[in-house]
C-alpha cells in the first residue's frame, strides 16, 4: 500500500485524520493538529487493545505517550476496549465522554485520572487553544452515542458512528465540514439475507443501531462535505467495500473506506493556501477488501 509512515505536522488551523481500524472488532482513529505552537495528538475512541493501538500508531509515525486527548463516542467494547482499564504507563491523556456515560464508565473501570464529562447543552467544549468541539447526542442502545464536529480553524472534521438514524440535528451540526467520517455499516439486502438471529437484525436496523449504506449515502448528500468522506464500521459479514465505493463513485468529494486490519492513509483536514489537499475530489482509497466474518 502506498501510505506514508510518518505523521504530518499540520499548519496552524489545519489537521489530519487516520483511521487505525474500524469494525465490530474495534474502532479507533487518530487526529493530529497544531495548537499552542506544537503538534497535538487526539484519539477518537479506544476500541483497540493498548498493544494494537500502540503498534498502529507506530506504523503511522506516532507514539502512545504523544496522545494528549481522547474523545469517546460511547462505551461499547468495540469503542472502549477493556484492556484500557489496565492503564499503560505511557498513557496520560485527558479522556472526554458524555455525562450520561459516567455511571457505566465507573462500573467498567473507564474513569481515568483525567476524565472530563461533556454534555451537548454546554454548547461544546475547547479541546485545545483554537480548537472547539461541538456535540450531538443520538440514539444507540440504552445510553446513546456522541457525534463530534471538531473545528480546527481553517479545517473542520465531522465524526459520527453507531448512529441509529441520521437525525436532523446531526445533519445540521455536520453540514459543510471539510472531512466527514461516518459509519456505513451494512447492506440492507445482505443483512436481511444473512443467517443472523432476527433479534440481532432488529437491533442493528431498528433506528438505534447502525446506518445502512443507503442511509449513510443520504446523510453525506445532505451534509455535503467539502473535501472528503471517510466511511467507518463496515460490517464484515453484511457489507463490502466495493458496495460502499459504488454508491459514491463520481462524487465531487474524495473518499476513503476504513479497514478492520490496517490503518488508512492520512487525510488532510482544511486548506491553508499552500497547495492542494492530498486527495483530489472524486479520488477513492479502498481498504479491507478481503472476505472475513464478523459484525
Amino acid at each position: 500500500m502506498n501510505r506514508p509512515d510518518h505523521a504530518p505536522n499540520p499548519e496552524p488551523g489545519a489537521a489530519a485524520i487516520c483511521v487505525l481500524s474500524s469494525s465490530s472488532g474495534g474502532n479507533c482513529s487518530v487526529v493530529v493538529f497544531a495548537a499552542g505552537g506544537r503538534r497535538r495528538v487526539c484519539l477518537l475512541d479506544l476500541g483497540l487493545s493498548p498493544r494494537r493501538t500502540t503498534r498502529f500508531l507506530g506504523e503511522m509515525g506516532l507514539e502512545l505517550h504523544e496522545v494528549s486527548d481522547v474523545l469517546l463516542t460511547h462505551l461499547d467494547t468495540d469503542h472502549a476496549h477493556p484492556g484500557w482499564t489496565r492503564r499503560p504507563r505511557d498513557f496520560h491523556a485527558t479522556v472526554r465522554l458524555h455525562r450520561r456515560q459516567l455511571g457505566r464508565a465507573e462500573r467498567d473501570g473507564f474513569l481515568f485520572t483525567r476524565t472530563e464529562p461533556f454534555h451537548e447543552e454546554d454548547g461544546g467544549f475547547q479541546l485545545a487553544e483554537g480548537v472547539v468541539v461541538r456535540v450531538a447526542s443520538l440514539s444507540h442502545d440504552s445510553l446513546g452515542v456522541s457525534a463530534f464536529r471538531i473545528e480546527f480553524g481553517v479545517g473542520t472534521l465531522g465524526y459520527a458512528t453507531d448512529l441509529g438514524r441520521p437525525r436532523p440535528e446531526l445533519i445540521d451540526m455536520m453540514r459543510g465540514v471539510d472531512v466527514l467520517a461516518i459509519e456505513s455499516n451494512y447492506c440492507r439486502d445482505m443483512q436481511l439475507a444473512s443467517a443472523r438471529p432476527a433479534g440481532l437484525k432488529d437491533r442493528i436496523m431498528n433506528g438505534s443501531g447502525h446506518l445502512s449504506n443507503d442511509e449513510a449515502a443520504r446523510a453525506v448528500e445532505q451534509i455535503e462535505p467539502r473535501d472528503h468522506a471517510v466511511f467507518l464500521h463496515l460490517s464484515r459479514e453484511c457489507n463490502a467495500p466495493e458496495l460502499v465505493a459504488a454508491m459514491h463513485a463520481g462524487a465531487d468529494y474524495g473518499f476513503t473506506i476504513a479497514s478492520p486490519t490496517e490503518p488508512t492513509r492520512w487525510v488532510r483536514i482544511g486548506r491553508t493556501g499552500r497547495g492542494p489537499t492530498p486527495f483530489a475530489a472524486g479520488a477513492t482509497t479502498l481498504f479491507g477488501t478481503e472476505p472475513c466474518r464478523g459484525t
